[in-house]
């Protein structure tokens, strides 16, 4: 992280996908702001070490078990949440990924629609469920994250159905915010290009990650803390006047 400060104190923000990578680093970043933060992941095991090493620092953190991909399971930890009486400041739909780099014609059903829930169904199902929290507090924020593969597309290493679930989260994005705006909810969207999370340092070989950060201006592919800082500055009242918008934090890969 820079320099800049961000204050949180008092505000609740809820991060899926927080086990590991982006999701557990804004999840650290908040609760050093001064917020509380719920964690949800399908990754026990990361995902209670994230929270306990945030607790470890004095932060307040709580990790609560979702399938973000099941209603049933978004709803159930949703209601553990509020169980507290607690609403909703901020919520940072993060959860995604995919597996398979595949033309489309070699894609299965199967795979198809396992990585269109996890990235795109996901926040639909976590947004309905957090949306009637942060308007009782008559204002919030909710941040999607998107990705540089919803707004080009390649023909190489290549997964179809993550370029076009992310392309969905651009325009559900665009959709709640026209729908929440005026009750000051402010929705917005990141597009990162290739991040050094785990995931990605996995997926994709070193030769795969040099090649494309030379592609971009900064000369390298992006860090978890090229990301994070964006999230806090949109969660922060500064990002009040920024509704509907997609901020593409590429390195200059992507100009548009």
């Amino acid at each position: 992280m820079g320099n800049t400060r961000f204050d949180f104190t008092g505000q609740l923000a809820v991060v899926t996908g927080s086990a590991t990578g982006i999701g557990k680093a804004a999840s650290e970043q908040f609760a050093d702001a001064g917020a509380s933060v719920c964690l949800l992941d399908i990754d026990s095991e990361n995902g209670e070490a994230a929270a306990a090493g945030i607790r470890e620092k004095g932060g307040e953190a709580e990790f609560v078990f979702c399938d973000v991909t099941k209603s049933d399971s978004v709803d159930e930890a949703f209601v553990q949440i509020f169980s507290n009486s607690r609403s909703i400041d901020i919520l940072v739909n993060n959860a995604g990924g995919w597996t398979e780099q595949q033309p489309v014609c070699e894609t299965s059903e199967e795979e198809w629609d396992r990585i269109i829930e996890l990235n795109l169904k996901s926040v639909f199902l976590c947004s309905r469920a957090a949306v009637p929290s942060i308007r009782r507090k008559k204002g919030g924020r909710i941040i999607n994250m998107g990705s540089i593969a919803g707004l080009t597309a390649t023909h190489t290493n290549s997964s179809p159905p993550y370029m076009a679930a992310k392309a969905g989260v651009h325009q559900l994005t665009r959709l709640l915010a026209a729908e929440l705006g005026s009750e000051g909810i402010v929705v917005n969207a990141i597009a990162p290009g290739t991040t050094a999370t785990e995931r990605v340092t996995v997926a994709r070989n070193a030769e795969q990650r040099a090649r494309i950060g030379a592609s971009t201006m900064a000369g390298r592919i992006g860090e978890v803390e090229d990301i994070v800082g964006w999230i806090l500055f949109l969660a922060s009242p500064e990002a009040g006047y920024l509704i509907g918008q997609t901020i593409s934090v590429n390195g200059g890969r992507l100009m548009v």
